[in-house]
């Protein structure tokens, strides 16, 4: 018998008040597709703190500490650098990488992820912005929280804005940069410009952040950690999220390098309010590697 759209409705919403008497949520043919939303995220506050963490979507026991580790700071919200799950970004991995760990902070909206090579790993970020609800177009997008503007950037060459300083994608940050009226203008993507690291300068994200008005640059893409002055700015790598360590390959470090680090795991500490913008890196195990303070 053909069911008629009054009998479909009936059968979705029967079916819906059951699952919820079970404790249990809708499959996933009944729940709509979510799609980005444009809508920004402004939150007036005399000052904030949040945790940075990249590369670490990959279950396990480091991750499972660094997930620790930024829960027990109580952050005003959880920034990703890329490279969400491993290992191509596909939707069966999602639950296990992320949502275990994470999944009450995206719940909440307090999670703001970036995209990385391995969320692009099936040439599809469906799963990811099904899963992550990312802000903007899905792909870069900005938003405020207290003195910090924070600028997500799409830096794969997936990228269907590009991803170079002349793209489409670079002049909507330029724009927005200027626009920006907080005191810290923080840009967080995944490919490092400058890294002394295995995968090195990646030469199609060295944009002119400084001119256009950035005070910090974030990324991951090397599983370590890395501090850099470059351009009046700082640039921090900081790719020790959960899924591997990578020891520096090179003697010699990239110009600008101060700190480099990659025997254990961790997260990027970062807190600010109107005239000081500090970060610290932090070891699962409670170490402090590596504190820097910008002063207005």
């Amino acid at each position: 018998m053909m069911r008629t759209p009054f009998r479909s409705v009936f059968f979705a919403l029967a079916l819906t008040l059951l699952l919820a008497a079970c404790g249990l949520t809708r499959p996933a043919f009944l729940r709509p597709t979510p799609t980005p939303t444009a809508r920004p995220v402004h939150v007036v506050a005399p000052t904030v703190r949040f945790a940075v963490i990249g590369d670490f979507g990959k279950a396990g026991k480091a991750e499972a500490a660094v997930a620790h580790l930024v829960h027990s700071w109580h952050p005003d919200f959880i920034l990703s650098v890329g490279d969400n799950d491993y290992p191509a970004g596909e939707a069966k991995t999602l639950p296990a990488n992320v949502l275990q760990y994470y999944g009450q902070d995206i719940a909440a909206g307090r999670f703001f992820p970036a995209l990385g090579n391995h969320d692009w790993g099936t040439g599809s970020i469906g799963a990811y912005l099904h899963t992550m609800h990312p802000r903007g177009n899905g792909r870069y997008y900005q938003f405020s929280w207290g003195p910090a503007h924070i600028f997500v950037v799409d830096s794969d060459y997936h990228e269907p804005d590009g991803a170079a300083p002349d793209s489409r994608q670079a002049q909507w940050l330029k724009r927005h940069l200027a626009l920006a009226a907080e005191p810290w203008k923080i840009v967080a993507f995944h490919h490092p410009p400058y890294s002394s690291g295995r995968h090195g300068n990646v030469q199609r994200m060295q944009w002119p952040f400084a001119q256009w008005g950035a005070t910090a640059v974030l990324t991951g893409h090397d599983h370590d950690y890395e501090r850099i002055m470059r351009n009046g700015i700082v640039y921090i790598v900081n790719g020790l999220g959960g899924v591997s360590l990578y020891p520096f390959p090179h003697k010699t470090p990239v110009k600008g390098s101060v700190k480099r680090y990659a025997a254990n795991y961790g997260a990027l500490k970062v807190e600010a309010d109107a005239h000081h913008l500090t970060f610290q890196f932090i070891t699962v195990d409670g170490k402090v590697i590596d504190t820097y303070t910008i002063k207005r």
